[in-house]
């Protein structure tokens, strides 16, 4: 991915058919976003909340309020998960509890993606769940939940276009198709807005995300 990202990114909303193909293909690995070349797993989930945490900083000081950084980044594997309140952790999962302000993702799930699709799902996921973050601090209200998610996506897709810009991040070919597969994955099978679970379609998510990147978090 290069700096011209958007363009095959929005090109590419509404090839979902071809995303799919692509994945049950097989993605290889691009080289990592991260441009001192780290390309472990770990360094690039330590890179991914650094730098989304560093970011958020800024913008809220822009803003002259005081970023409140979260208290915990917890992996954990299947069930065996910090409970949120009264919700335990499922497995394939990855969620900011607002009760404690912390993030947890399941790590063996997370790792699978991030071998499967490459490091740019790392940087979709992490960054969605600070957008969390940043609802719970801004007081943000939703009528659904679909509406929360969505903005989460616009603020991920927001922070990593930022991110870019500056220079804290690098973008490679084949990173837009990464970004792409992600969202898919994590797409609803249907547009269901009154489901108390639901994040939104496929296509939801990416232009939510694609939003984000394209007007910056202000736009979110």
């Amino acid at each position: 991915m290069t700096r011209a990202l958007l363009r095959p990114l929005l090109a590419l909303l509404t090839l979902l058919a071809l995303s799919a193909t692509v994945l049950s293909c097989g993605v290889s690995r691009a080289p990592s976003m991260d441009p001192q070349g780290d390309d472990s797993f770990d360094d690039d989930i330590r890179t991914a909340r650094t730098l989304t945490e560093e970011y958020w900083k800024q913008q809220f000081a822009r803003l002259g309020r005081t970023y409140r950084p979260i208290t915990d980044f917890v992996p954990y594997s299947g069930s065996a998960g910090p409970s949120c309140g009264d919700q335990p952790a499922v497995p394939n999962n990855a969620f900011y509890c607002p009760a404690g302000h912390f993030i947890a993702y399941d790590r063996s799930w997370m790792e699978g993606l991030w071998t499967e699709m490459g490091d740019g799902s790392v940087y979709v996921i992490i960054p969605h769940e600070f957008g969390h973050s940043i609802q719970a601090q801004l007081r943000s209200g939703f009528q659904l939940n679909v509406q929360a998610e969505l903005q989460a996506d616009c603020y991920a897709g927001g922070t990593l276009s930022a991110l870019v810009s500056s220079g804290a991040l690098r973008a490679e070919e084949g990173d837009e198709d990464e970004l792409l597969l992600s969202l898919a994955a994590a797409g609803d099978p249907t547009d269901d807005w009154l489901n108390p679970s639901a994040h939104g379609t496929a296509e939801q998510r990416q232009s939510s995300f694609a939003r984000g990147y394209r007007s910056g978090v202000d736009a979110c």
